[in-house]
């Protein structure tokens, strides 16, 4: 750990104009760098534990600092494989990641806006598809890419309104099983396959749809309703946790809540 601090050391600026201009060259670069890499982790499960490594950090400054040694010697020796420990708890992300900048450049700005008629689109479509108990899985992007997740599907690009969301989850629709994509205020894909969740503590009466909408959640920022054709309840998955039978007023305003968080 020692060795790696050295490394991040800001070495003396060399003399002159042209090497001060070097350094602060070099600078901008690492740090847009580093800006770009936490864009791509924001909205995934990676940023909690980025956040958690970070403490570890700060922690072993602070215990080398006021000389508490047995916490000094634990913290350098889980920092002395610190690389590989990165690749394995990331490497989920990472792999993610490198697949996104194969697909579009690193440097490509990200603009993920829902507006108030995205929303009570959204909720409209809820409550009509829940009157009839059809049942419907429709996935709003926040700040977390979500292309990686749209690959099984069936491209779409069309306008979120009722009409179009009712349409694709009618039975008869050979896409009705998969989940509905809508990124950048529009709809992407239909009939795209989630991730189911493997928590034990979910109710047992959660049925397929419920689990893989629970299941994106653990791994994404996206809000996630969930229309059930037994009961004909309206359910919101985020952040791994599930709530049950929203009505359209409620459904509405925990939306509009969340995207005006996202836009602070």
């Amino acid at each position: 750990m020692e060795e790696f601090l050295q490394m991040v050391k800001i070495a003396p600026f060399a003399e002159g104009t042209t090497g001060i201009v070097l350094a602060a060259l070099d600078l901008l670069i690492v740090w847009y760098l580093v800006y770009r890499v936490l864009l791509l982790l924001k909205g995934t499960r990676a940023m909690p534990m980025l956040a958690g490594l970070a403490l570890l950090v700060v922690g072993y400054v602070v215990s080398r600092y006021m000389q508490l040694m047995t916490l000094n010697w634990i913290l350098e020796n889980f920092f002395s494989s610190f690389l590989i420990l990165i690749i394995i708890i990331f490497q989920h992300d990472i792999r993610r990641g490198l697949a996104r900048v194969g697909r579009r450049s690193l440097f490509w700005g990200q603009s993920s806006r829902e507006d108030a008629a995205v929303i009570e689109e959204v909720m409209k479509a809820a409550v009509n598809l829940a009157q009839k108990k059809i049942g419907a899985l429709i996935v709003l992007e926040r700040e977390g890419d979500l292309t990686d997740y749209c690959g099984e599907g069936v491209i779409v690009d069309a306008k979120v309104t009722k009409e179009v969301l009712a349409s694709i989850f009618l039975p008869y629709s050979p896409i009705h099983d998969g989940a509905v994509m809508i990124q950048k205020g529009r709809i992407t894909t239909a009939g795209a396959l989630l991730p189911l969740t493997n928590n034990p503590r979910i109710a047992k009466d959660l049925g397929t749809r419920h689990r893989a909408g629970i299941g994106l959640s653990e791994e994404t920022d996206a809000a996630i309703v969930i229309v059930s054709e037994e009961r004909g309840q309206i359910s919101l998955a985020l952040d791994g946790k599930i709530t049950r039978d929203l009505d359209g007023a409620t459904l509405r305003k925990v939306l509009q809540s969340l995207f005006r968080k996202r836009r602070l």
